[in-house]
């Protein structure tokens, strides 16, 4: 008796739970405000970091001017690093 009322008490937590974030999403998308962190617009072209090979967003990319073009690191470190290689 007391095992069957700890799993509906268990199975209700889940189901008001699901429920309730459904809502969120519903009210949130009515709202118009998006959930979570945000993430680049879809077709934003990346720069790959020559030293790692990562992509990285051209906004969120540190840069040097090495002569006439521009070169993209995800981080000082790999800039730092493309510094004593070309020095």
């Amino acid at each position: 008796m007391l095992t069957r009322f700890a799993l509906f008490l268990l199975l209700a937590i889940f189901v008001a739970r699901a429920f309730w974030r459904l809502v969120d999403g519903i009210v949130d998308g009515a709202r118009g405000r998006a959930r979570g962190t945000p993430t680049p617009q879809r077709g934003v072209p990346m720069v790959r970091d020559p030293v790692c090979g990562t992509f990285v967003v051209p906004e969120r990319a540190v840069t040097i001017v090495d002569g006439r073009t521009t070169v993209s690191f995800c981080s000082d470190a790999c800039r730092d690093k493309y510094r004593a290689r070309t020095a």
